[in-house]
């Protein structure tokens, strides 16, 4: 099922009243194509989980329409939208079994919908099962891990079969492992069920990993949807190169004069196509090569060997945050004690942009 969004715009009202209302969604326009799994990406506050709330119809939006298929959906009342919602709380009932939290939604159809016991309890055993989580059936909320508590809520939002299933950061309270596992078993589930998902999270890693395309939010306006590694490779604008990655990217104030990227003192790359003027650099901590007479040359503040990689922490004149993280290959060894490392750095993971709209510019390295 395609979701199509146009035009979609939310606003409240200020709390102060005297104050211009709140946009948390701001002209919202995009095409989910069927079966897919998109990520809603941005810090908090920038509109992710009101998105959804809009598309569930928990939400009216101001302006704008939503779209499942052909059907317009923008004043259908949530029960009869044929979505699934996760939330981040897991939202059981404490007193329900897992059996009966997977039923629920099914004992509340009517009319035509309504299903026998018998067809409800086979369809509540395919959702379990699909999560792993067949075993548990006789077991109540209190008595699982939150890792098993969150398999049940997604069991009981897949077992009507939803269009569209909503995921409001899911993960946002198990563990770093729980998550790790539990994200690929999210994206096991989506492949296997082909049910077009919408997945909101403020965590890139997550996001960029089970994604099929995201999209890239700031106080409610859209800055850039694409595939997780295109958007990595080849951001719109500073912005969205500072929200993606870990650790985040290096970003310095240059200068393109004659074209020469200038860090400081440091002629670092020859650049094409790009006018003398200032910019912002953005230098990925996987894009240093260390070279002993390398054109980057930065100050050594602590060597990180972590097995596979080795973490250089250095400064810079020219470097906007306090510290510079250099990711380079363990075998490539650094002298500790050196109060100055050289680095070249690899164009591709270079990026430029403009001091004063901070929008990408392109360019061709020599």
């Amino acid at each position: 099922m395609k979701v199509v969004l146009q035009h979609l715009t939310k606003r409240f009202p200020n709390r102060n009243k005297k104050g211009p209302d709140v946009i948390a969604v701001n002209d919202f326009t995009f095409e989910i194509p069927d079966g897919k799994l998109i990520g809603l990406l941005g810090p908090s506050g920038c509109g992710k989980s009101t998105t959804l709330n809009l598309i569930s119809g928990l939400e009216a939006p101001t302006s704008g329409q939503i779209f499942f298929g052909d059907d317009d959906v923008t004043k259908l009342p949530p029960e009869n939208r044929g979505v699934g919602l996760v939330f981040q709380n897991y939202a059981l009932y404490p007193h329900l079994t897992v059996r009966q939290n997977i039923l629920f939604p099914l004992q509340n159809l009517k009319g035509e919908q309504k299903l026998s016991k018998e067809v409800m309890l086979r369809k509540a055993e395919e959702a379990a099962r699909l999560v792993q989580i067949e075993r548990l059936m006789d077991r109540k909320p209190s008595e699982m891990s939150g890792g098993q508590q969150q398999r049940v809520a997604i069991a009981r939002a897949l077992v009507k079969m939803p269009r569209v299933l909503l995921l409001d950061e899911p993960l946002s309270n198990l563990d770093a492992r729980l998550r790790l596992q539990t994200r690929e078993e999210i994206r096991r589930i989506q492949r296997e069920t082909g049910i077009t998902t919408i997945f909101v999270t403020h965590d890139q890693e997550e996001a960029m990993s089970i994604s099929d395309l995201i999209v890239v939010m700031k106080e409610g306006v859209v800055h850039q949807i694409g595939k997780p590694q295109e958007v990595y490779d080849h951001p719109v604008n500073l912005f969205v190169a500072k929200f993606l990655g870990t650790p985040p990217i290096n970003v310095f104030r240059g200068e393109v004069k004659n074209g020469v990227l200038r860090l400081g003192e440091d002629e670092v790359l020859r650049v094409k196509g790009v006018t003398d003027r200032e910019v912002f650099v953005g230098i990925r901590p996987e894009g240093f090569i260390l070279d002993e007479n390398g054109p980057l040359c930065c100050q050594t503040r602590a060597v990180e060997v972590m097995g596979r990689d080795t973490s250089v922490v250095s400064t810079h004149p020219a470097a906007v945050s306090e510290t510079i993280r250099s990711i380079i290959p363990s075998e490539d060894r650094v002298e500790v004690g050196k109060d100055q490392v050289r680095f070249a750095v690899k164009p591709f993971k270079l990026h430029l942009f403009d001091a004063q709209t901070e929008e990408s510019i392109p360019f061709d390295a020599e």
